[in-house]
């Protein structure tokens, strides 16, 4: 038994090409072509017949753009013959436009972190990413984002990444494409860390430092690095993120700068910082706007920008670049001595007392001699070398010399 009629040569086809049904069996017609497969026009909704005061109740409707596409039609007729109608009308499509907020296109930057969370209370994460990688983990997707739909010209759009040295701002000239490099072959410090791939493969660095690698990565090109360079950033960044959730590492472990060692969760919290820095290089050479991080992230760099404060204060005062003090004195590991009161305001802020005679001291209010306070975004463009210690907007207090060595100290901070 047939379920349709197929055209066996036996029934005859009328003028549109159908075979007559010859059999007993349900017949299915042929499907119809909608108006917007053959490209006819779609008909204009015929207005229904409303009565006047059907019309009136319905105005606020059509100011919201709620009515069907036949009562608007009827509105529409019935407002060019009813001043009194036209009007009313008038007046609800001004209030409408006044609940409406003029919004930017582009996305909130925190949009994605509330997205995840939201998904995160639902069902947590079976591996959770440890809260020291959370920084690194958003920072390289909100500069992933920023990468997505550049052309040929912002990838080759020039930047000019700048630091501090000794007493004296430095720079150097690359495109969108040179910093996205320079990311991928420093990240590789940490990827190296944690027993992935070197990015650098073959290509050979005198030294570990970020410096040397980044040049040495920039020099084996045959050409200057392309868009082809995002997805082994943003691959590398996957892996990093992946590795440090599934290793369960506390973050102790080292990883190695060349001239310096950081802990696993403090090198993350240096990546993340960064790759902030240089997203807003990247951001400010294409003309795009760029917001802070989140202020618990905020918080983390600062925190970490902090604590190597002392360590860099030494290192400037071996060099003869930082003052031994009004009134120095040794103090053995673990004892307080002089410190200045850091105190962050914004977002992210707090406050921090920086031991200024030796690492090893700890920070004593007892011993304080200086306060120095400075917006969080501030204090990280200084760190970054962005912001020159003479130009730091810093309220200040006390020991004029020990404020100077510490905002120097900060600036020291940033490198190629």
């Amino acid at each position: 038994m047939k379920a349709y009629d197929e055209d066996d040569g036996n029934g005859e086809h009328d003028e549109h090409g159908a075979a007559e049904s010859t059999g007993t069996g349900a017949r299915i017609p042929l499907p119809r072509a909608s108006v917007e497969d053959d490209g006819r026009v779609l008909p204009d909704p015929a207005p229904v017949a409303l009565e006047h005061q059907v019309l009136t109740s319905l105005l606020g409707a059509w100011a919201l753009a709620a009515c069907s596409a036949q009562e608007a039609a009827a509105v529409d007729e019935h407002l060019g013959q009813c001043e009194a109608c036209a009007d009313e009308a008038l007046r609800l499509r001004e209030a409408v436009t006044l609940l409406q907020r003029p919004e930017s296109l582009d996305l909130d930057p925190a949009l994605r972190t509330r997205v995840l969370d939201g998904c995160l209370e639902r069902r947590p994460p079976r591996i959770p990413v440890p809260e020291w990688a959370t920084s690194y983990d958003a920072e390289t997707a909100r500069l992933d984002a920023l990468l997505q739909d550049f052309g040929d010209a912002e990838w080759h759009a020039p930047v000019r990444l700048r630091w501090f040295e000794g007493d004296d701002t430095a720079s150097r000239r690359t495109t969108v494409a040179g910093v996205i490099a320079h990311l991928l072959t420093v990240d590789g410090t940490v990827a190296v860390a944690l027993g992935l791939d070197d990015p650098l493969g073959d290509i050979t660095a005198p030294t570990r430092a970020p410096a040397a690698r980044t040049e040495a990565y920039w020099r084996a090109s045959h050409y200057p690095p392309t868009r082809a360079v995002r997805a082994p950033w943003r691959e590398q960044s996957h892996s990093i993120v992946r590795t440090v959730a599934f290793t369960g590492d506390a973050g102790g472990l080292p990883v190695s700068y060349g001239d310096f060692e950081l802990p696993l969760r403090d090198a993350m919290l240096d990546r993340a910082f960064e790759c902030w820095v240089h997203a807003e290089d990247i951001a400010e050479a294409v003309d795009y706007p760029y917001e802070p991080p989140s202020a618990r992230h905020l918080n983390g760099m600062i925190d970490l920008a902090a604590r190597m404060l002392p360590g860099a204060l030494a290192a400037r005062r071996r060099a003869g670049l930082a003052a031994p003090g009004l009134r120095p004195h040794l103090v053995a590991a673990g004892e307080p001595g002089r410190s200045l009161r850091l105190e962050i305001e914004g977002s992210g802020g707090g406050e921090w007392l920086i031991p200024l005679d030796s690492p090893g001291a700890v920070g004593s209010t007892d011993h304080e001699v200086a306060h120095v306070a400075l917006d969080g975004v501030e204090f990280c463009r200084l760190a970054a070398g962005h912001v020159s210690p003479a130009e730091a907007a810093a309220g200040q207090m006390g020991d004029r010399e020990a404020i100077r060595d510490v905002l120097f100290a900060a600036a020291s901070l940033s490198r190629l």
